[in-house]
């Protein structure tokens, strides 16, 4: 059961309805029954600003003897409640390290009538358990289910990342190790009932996994790599990248068929590519993956030139997919800055990026340098500095908000549907976060708010926003990713 920190309003349920009403005609309005929207136009158009945000809290690698925890945070300006956390369903054992989590269904299955983004599936990267809550009363969601690790562990596989829903109503995530949290990694698969269907692909088609993206329009998913969790669960330690225990790859796959087609190797300018993120129109192959150790950005796109007739495409009398390599080149690099208290440069480390909807910008944080940073992409091929804030981290001109010192940099981010308002958390890893910044187990994470001018492609902070995660009943918590209750810039696919 959600344990509530602020009595629920009055009107709530009335409020829940009236919204999922207007969704339902929303959606009738404009041809599809199923969740989410038709395009990613319609989802700038027809979705409500957001009023509530969903963010992983932690306490693994901190003092606090809790369970980690789903915060609901007020994000309406006219509530009395606005920056604050409402409730929180709290996870049923300690120690699971919750860290991206997502829908039961999204814009990918539109067409699907009856299915409702309803569900949220939130791992724990430490334990391989995963969570399944029902969000249907949006202000106050309960835990449902669990998938206990036991089940994990019998498909060879554990520490469960990225999770995408997929189109009918299936659930994929990616997971970072075998069963021993050694390497291979791979993907697991649920149905709609939430029970373990098996590994999507064959064993043995990667090594090292990560993030992931697809493309089902373009039959492609793309995924990365960062390391086996045995490597990183105790923090980051320079001699594993020598020994060649972190990646630089991006692999391609054929969707359909779960197998990969073709690797990438980003070589040294391309160590430990993190967040994979294709361009929101289905009609696109481009995309971008920053590589966080050696602080750049890749594009990566399909050489339609390099395209060729494929047999099996055209035999079968259906409309061939065009068949080009896949390529990927660095197109934005950060330098890295000398600091009185480190015996070398430190890099920028872009954690996390995302694309706006209307895939105008590319939005990114750079952790240890304390940015946050967008770029024009209308040229995907070339990236145009729109603007950045210097916030937080090690470097940032703004190390305070409302008097709260900023312990750490800006890391997971968050856009709304329309671009205006750009959000974002402060921890990594728990591991990572004791290493880099020892005050953020200590004092607990913010979430903190820009206010964006797409037309003019420049940010300013919100100073009158902050949500402290370090003043909660039970002690400090770290905070993570943040999900919208009706969808948002990275976890909606389009068909």
């Amino acid at each position: 059961m959600a344990q509530s920190d602020e009595p629920s309003s009055g009107d709530t349920d009335g409020h829940d309805h009236d919204h999922a009403h207007a969704h339902a005609h929303d959606h009738a309005e404009h041809g599809h029954e199923g969740p989410g929207y038709a395009t990613p136009q319609a989802a700038i158009e027809e979705g409500d600003r957001e009023e509530l945000a969903y963010v992983m809290g932690l306490y693994v690698g901190t003092d606090v003897d809790a369970s980690d925890f789903v915060a609901v945070v007020d994000l309406d300006p006219d509530s009395e409640t606005y920056c604050e956390i409402v409730d929180r369903v709290e996870m049923p054992e300690k120690g699971d390290e919750l860290h991206h989590f997502g829908w039961n269904a999204c814009s990918s299955s539109c067409h699907v009538d009856g299915l409702e983004r309803r569900h949220l599936l939130v791992p724990g990267q430490r334990s391989s358990r995963i969570h399944v809550i029902d969000a249907a009363d949006r202000r106050d969601p309960e835990l449902e289910t669990v998938i206990e690790p036991e089940k994990v562990f019998e498909h060879d596989l554990s520490a469960p990342h990225t999770v995408h829903c997929v189109p009918e109503g299936k659930i994929l995530i990616s997971m970072l190790g075998d069963a021993d949290g050694e390497l291979p990694g791979g993907f697991l698969e649920l149905n709609h009932d939430f029970e373990v269907e098996g590994r999507w692909e064959p064993p043995g088609e990667i090594e090292m996994n990560y993030d992931y993206w697809y493309q089902p329009r373009q039959n492609v998913m793309v995924s990365s790599e960062w390391a086996a969790p045995k490597t990183y669960y105790p923090g980051f330690d320079l001699e594993d990248v020598e020994e060649g225990k972190y990646g630089r790859r991006l692999h391609v796959w054929d969707w359909e068929e779960g197998t990969v087609e073709q690797t990438i190797d980003l070589g040294e300018e391309g160590l430990i590519p993190l967040e994979v993120r294709f361009l929101h129109t289905p009609e696109s192959t481009h995309g971008f993956v920053g590589a966080a150790l050696s602080s750049n950005v890749f594009h990566f796109w399909r050489d339609e030139e390099s395209a060729a007739p494929r047999a099996a495409e055209t035999a079968s009398g259906d409309e061939p997919r065009a068949s080009g390599e896949y390529r990927a080149e660095k197109v934005i690099d950060f330098e890295s800055r000398e600091h009185e208290d480190w015996d070398m440069p430190v890099p920028a480390l872009p954690t996390d990026i995302l694309i706006s909807m209307d895939d105008r910008y590319l939005f990114g944080s750079n952790w240890l340098h304390g940015e946050v940073w967008m770029y024009d992409i209308s040229d995907p091929a070339n990236p145009r500095r729109a603007d950045s804030l210097s916030v937080g981290g090690h470097f940032g001109e703004i190390q305070e908000v409302q008097g709260r010192d900023l312990v750490a940099g800006p890391q997971m981010l968050q856009l709304s549907l329309d671009g205006e308002r750009l959000y974002w958390t402060t921890s990594l890893f728990s591991s990572w976060d004791n290493q880099f910044y020892p005050e953020e187990g200590e004092r607990g994470s913010v979430m903190l708010k820009a206010d964006v001018d797409p037309r003019n492609g420049t940010m300013d902070l919100d100073e009158e926003f902050l949500v402290d995660f370090g003043d909660l009943p039970a002690g400090p918590a770290r905070a993570h990713e943040i999900r919208w209750p009706d969808g948002d810039c990275t976890s909606d696919v389009w068909q």
